[in-house]
C-alpha cells in the first residue's frame, strides 16, 4: 500500500509513527448532542460569549470545562465581531487641501522620533511650508502634548504670518482642544 508515493512502512518509520496508533480505532465520546446544546444556547441568547453559555450548560448539568466550549463555539462560528470604537476627533479633513500659490500660505506639520545614546526617546516638532519647503518650526523635546504643539505654532504665527491651511494627522498632540482654540 503507497500513501503520496511512499510505501506506508515508510512514512510511519519517517514521522516515527506506531503500526498500533495507525489502525487504533477512535476511543472519544461522540459530541454531536453537546454541539447541538452549545448552538441552541448561543441562538437563543446572541449577545452571549462561549464564558457564559459554559456557565448555562453546567447549570444544566452538562460535565463540561470551558475549553471544550470555547473550541466548539469557534468551531461552529458562533463568535461574535469585535466592535472597533472610534474616537470623534473634533478637525477632520473637510474637503480638498487647497493647493498652495505662495509662501507661507499651507502649512503641513508632523513628529519625527529619534533616540539618544543613551537610549532616551526625543520627539522633533516639524512645520514645513509646502510651496518654499522651509521650516518655520523645528521644536525638539523629551515630552510634547497639545499645548507645546499650540505655543509654537503661536511663535511661528508671529514670526511668519498666519497660514491659509495646516495639513497634519490625527495625532493625540494635533486633536487637543488647546490646538483648536
Amino acid at each position: 500500500m503507497q500513501t503520496f508515493g511512499v510505501p506506508v512502512l515508510r512514512a510511519w518509520a519517517l514521522a516515527s509513527f506506531s503500526r498500533a496508533a495507525w489502525y487504533r480505532s477512535s476511543t472519544a465520546k461522540d459530541q454531536s448532542a453537546l454541539r447541538l446544546r452549545i448552538r441552541e444556547l448561543a441562538m437563543a441568547r446572541p449577545r452571549f460569549g462561549f464564558n457564559r453559555i459554559c456557565v448555562l450548560m453546567r447549570r444544566e448539568g452538562w460535565p463540561v470545562n470551558l475549553k471544550r466550549v470555547r473550541w466548539r463555539y469557534r468551531l461552529e462560528g458562533l463568535q461574535l465581531r469585535q466592535r472597533v470604537r472610534r474616537r470623534e476627533h473634533p478637525a477632520l479633513h473637510r474637503g480638498p487641501a487647497p493647493v498652495s500659490a505662495g509662501p507661507a500660505l499651507r502649512w503641513i506639520m508632523d513628529f519625527v522620533h529619534d533616540a539618544l545614546a543613551d537610549g532616551r526617546q526625543f520627539r522633533i516638532l516639524t512645520v514645513v511650508d509646502q510651496w518654499s519647503r522651509q521650516s518655520p518650526i523645528l521644536k525638539v523635546g523629551f515630552r510634547m502634548n497639545g499645548t507645546t504643539v499650540g505655543h509654537a505654532l503661536d511663535s511661528a504665527i508671529a514670526t511668519y504670518g498666519k497660514p491659509v491651511s495646516i495639513t497634519c494627522d490625527h495625532g493625540t498632540e494635533f486633536m487637543s482642544r488647546v490646538l483648536e482654540d
